[in-house]
């Protein structure tokens, strides 16, 4: 078996669809600070995939569309909710979420001190997608015993 992990920053890659991709992609730059590394559009303007990193993390995501792959995945508005989210370490949280809300994220839960460590907030985008950015780092953080 090959290691991904080892070949790949980030193998676990978080995809999502939106009903206007375009819109959204933009958003997710301005807002949140993702950066397009790969955008492909269809012919009539709508996304068949695109790529967007942050760090080294990557999310996938496309316009939403009645194919084999969008009976499984809906956006959020289609489902009245989400029932997954996303977390994204950020190396100032204050700042971050200074930035989100004034793009225009709607936040859901005010930036806060955790108990088990960081500085977290919670938004939502555009199409209700919910995401969350913390200076809390998983990989670094003490494991219990």
């Amino acid at each position: 078996m090959v290691d991904l992990a080892a070949r790949h920053p980030a193998p676990i890659i978080p995809t999502m669809r939106y009903h206007d991709a375009p819109a959204a992609i933009e958003f997710l730059c301005q807002a949140f600070g993702f950066e397009k590394h790969l955008v492909v559009a269809t012919d009539d303007g709508r996304i068949a995939h695109a790529q967007l990193r942050f760090g080294n993390g990557m999310i996938m995501l496309g316009s939403s569309r009645e194919d084999e792959f969008g009976r499984w995945q809906r956006s959020p508005g289609d489902l009245r909710g989400t029932t997954q989210s996303a977390y994204v370490i950020v190396p100032d949280a204050d700042a971050h979420f200074a930035r989100a809300k004034a793009a225009g994220a709607q936040i859901v839960l005010a930036i806060k001190d955790e108990v088990y460590g960081g500085r977290v907030y919670s938004c939502r985008d555009p199409e209700g997608h919910l995401w969350n950015f913390g200076t809390y780092d998983p990989w670094g953080a003490a494991r219990p015993v």
